[in-house]
């Protein structure tokens, strides 16, 4: 068995994205890949395997066998569906091991310029003005966006009404079109609106402005605090997967992470690298389960 286990690994690895292809976790997903492959020594084969809100995927990767040769890329998805789903078929804290927590992400609050609060002040004022009286879009319920939205109501006592897309895209174009005044987003998705004029920023979450926006202030600048929401992305493998293996897939990785190119590639992305050992990296899933329950709970959103 320890023999075994030295030789990790002896064949390809493979990662499942539990998203289409295209989207961020993918995106980071296949920027990780080249690297992280040829430190391993062996190749990384990606899969996509979307669904159910990232539960397929995850589930495949839950009921996989525990020696290191499938892994999984997660998200706040994980999180979140511990809750938001009445029954899963695995159970993410006795099932799954996190090999790295890669980074944690802001969130952009953003609305149509001919939306009348140029401010985060005025768009509370208007929403406090005229309760019921104002929408905002979500890539679909129980989305990461549609939370942090959820945590922003609450915080700031407000009555906003969700209206839920199939995906980023549509929303986003909703919003360009002016037939919903506003979203959270994460920041890859829709920078390029704000530069070009055809969104305008109010908010970003997080500790300190971002950088890809620097002009745009971050809610607790602007006196909201204790509501925002972020994202968390990294990845996991099979629990009983042994100790020896996970610290080979992570010390490997975060190697990768430690590339100028690769760290400047996953920041422009909107990630902040906390590249956290597996230790940390399960007490940060851990807390961000427990958050989201709260928001879960709280608004009575379910799984569509």
């Amino acid at each position: 068995m320890a023999a075994a286990q030295d030789a990790y690994p002896n064949k390809p690895v493979h990662l499942i994205v539990p998203y289409p292809p295209g989207g961020t976790g993918d995106i980071v997903a296949r920027l990780l890949v080249p690297a992280w492959s040829e430190l391993l020594k062996q190749p990384i084969v990606v899969e996509n395997r979307g669904g159910a809100g990232s539960n397929i995927g995850t589930d495949y990767v839950a009921k996989a066998a525990p020696d290191g040769y499938t892994i999984g890329l997660f998200d706040s998805a994980l999180a979140i569906n511990a809750t938001l789903y009445a029954k899963l078929p695995y159970d993410a804290q006795r099932d799954l091991t996190p090999i790295m927590v890669v980074g944690k992400g802001p969130l952009v609050l953003v609305v149509n310029p001919s939306f009348a609060a140029n401010t985060l002040a005025e768009l509370l004022a208007l929403a406090r003005a005229k309760p019921g009286s104002l929408s905002y879009a979500s890539a679909g319920s129980g989305t990461p966006v549609h939370l942090a939205a959820e945590m922003f109501k609450t915080t700031a006592g407000l009555d906003i009404v969700h209206v839920p897309y199939k995906g980023a895209g549509p929303a986003v174009t909703d919003v360009l079109g002016g037939q919903v005044p506003m979203m959270f987003s994460v920041p890859g998705t829709v920078r390029g609106h704000i530069a070009s004029g055809k969104m305008r920023a109010l908010a970003i979450t997080g500790a300190r402005r971002f950088a890809g926006l620097p002009n745009v202030p971050t809610f607790a600048e602007q006196g909201v605090t204790g509501g925002e929401g972020s994202i968390i992305i990294g990845f996991t493998a099979p629990a009983k997967t042994p100790k020896a293996v996970i610290a080979t897939l992570h010390d490997t990785l975060a190697k990768a992470l430690a590339s100028p190119e690769v760290a400047r590639r996953i920041e422009e992305l909107a990630y902040e690298i906390l590249a956290a050992d597996p230790e940390r990296s399960a007490r940060i899933v851990k807390e961000e389960t427990e958050a989201f329950a709260r928001v879960v709970r709280n608004s009575g959103v379910k799984a569509e």
